[in-house]
């Protein structure tokens, strides 16, 4: 980012999902832009502890007390939020409709779909103080339906973009911009527990680009949408990162 002023230095970002993949890669590419984070995770912070001065805040994003508790840790500790970042998310597992049990339904969109209404709702007061912005993170399944087995969990990212769009317009009058970044398929632990390389690389040859994504390709689309100076004339987006392999 050197050269290139975003208006992100010395933001209040809260990172959630934050330990691996693309909220670790999110974070470091906040950090280089100057920003003061502080970054969730569930277990283990794995990546998320090699950023300097991060807070770690850990928390179950499947329950809604630790959603409210994270939230309001992360505004204590920063003294308020300018950026809220909804990537925690799991697929949980690849359940075919005939072996769903509702306690599945209810922990797949939980944590895919609640948590995020919870964090934007906690979170409210501090980002219409700042007059802030929330970018969720939903996926390409939203709009494919995903592969067999993944119904809920894209289900659920399909509530998430809508709700990104209804909160766009509602939130415009306090001057809150909500966007979204929908990953394609992304080279991640994620796809190491849920595709086996036979399936990616039957993905990658379809791909444009010819590959898959990386964490990293993803960083630039959250420096985007959070950057004033960038996207300040931008709500209500779904930015699709993913080589091509969807043009909506």
């Amino acid at each position: 980012m050197a050269g290139i002023d975003l208006g992100l230095s010395g933001k209040r970002v809260l990172i959630t999902g934050a330990s691996r993949g693309i909220g670790a890669a999110a974070a470091r590419a906040f950090a280089e832009a100057g920003c003061r984070l502080a970054l969730h995770y569930r277990t283990e912070p794995f990546e998320a502890a090699a950023v300097p001065d991060a807070t770690l805040l850990r928390g179950d994003f499947a329950v809604m007390a630790d959603v409210r508790r994270v939230v309001a840790e992360a505004v204590a500790a920063l003294d308020g939020l300018d950026v809220l970042v909804n990537n925690a998310g799991h697929m949980v597992g690849r359940i075919p409709l005939a072996a769903m049990s509702d306690e599945e339904v209810d922990r797949v969109f939980d944590l895919n779909a609640r948590s995020v209404v919870a964090a934007c709702r906690a979170a409210l007061p501090a980002l219409q103080a700042s007059r802030g912005c929330i970018v969720n993170v939903t996926s390409i399944s939203a709009r494919s339906g995903g592969s067999t087995g993944s119904a809920l969990y894209s289900a659920a990212k399909a509530f998430v973009s809508t709700f990104t769009r209804s909160l766009a317009t509602e939130l415009a009058p306090d001057g809150i911009r909500v966007n979204a970044v929908s990953p394609g398929t992304i080279a991640t632990r994620f796809h190491e527990i849920y595709s086996t390389p036979e399936k990616l690389e039957a993905t990658r040859r379809k791909i444009p680009l010819q590959r898959l994504g990386t964490a990293e390709d993803c960083a630039g689309a959250f420096l985007y949408l959070a950057s004033p100076r960038l996207s300040g004339y931008v709500t209500g987006q779904i930015i699709e990162v993913n080589g091509g392999q969807l043009m909506p």
